[in-house]
């Protein structure tokens, strides 16, 4: 695996920057939620959208929703967090659940935030290039190391 300790170092440096910036996220959209200001936490997402428009008395169920999403954020950040710390010395498990966590929380947020137009590319897209090129730099390296037939 020295050969391809770079794309494993790489990918595990990105992993850490996203996995930050989602546990922070998760935590200031859960802290809204909780002080009972739910258009904080939906103007702090869909921040490409007039905050004006987005400012109202949601009923309680969509926050406990946002809620759950903060939450949601919070423990996939973590994940990717940990797993950044195993993919640096090139564990294919790690690899495998950050991708699958990493990859499929942006992928949803690609879909329906990104495509829909509600949120700037900084630092929304930028996320989600940010874990496309992780993913990436983790199975080049996996897989040509396995076809080096590298330990």
């Amino acid at each position: 695996m020295k050969n391809f300790n770079f794309f494993f170092k790489t990918s595990a440096v990105l992993w850490i920057l996203w996995g930050l910036v989602h546990i922070l996220a998760g935590v200031m959209t859960m802290k809204g939620v909780l002080s009972g200001d739910i258009s904080a936490s939906i103007i702090g997402i869909a921040d490409a959208v007039d905050p004006e428009s987005l400012t109202m008395d949601y009923p309680e169920a969509v926050g406990a929703v946002i809620g759950q999403h903060g939450f949601n954020l919070l423990w996939i950040g973590l994940v990717t967090f940990i797993s950044a710390f195993l993919i640096w010395k090139g564990n294919k498990k790690a690899i495998f659940l950050a991708a699958l966590t990493g990859g499929l929380a942006d992928l949803g947020y690609f879909l329906f935030l990104d495509l829909g137009g509600f949120v700037n590319f900084v630092p929304g897209t930028i996320m989600t290039l940010i874990s496309s090129a992780a993913i990436l730099l983790s199975f080049y390296g996996y897989f040509k190391s396995k076809s080096a037939n590298l330990p």
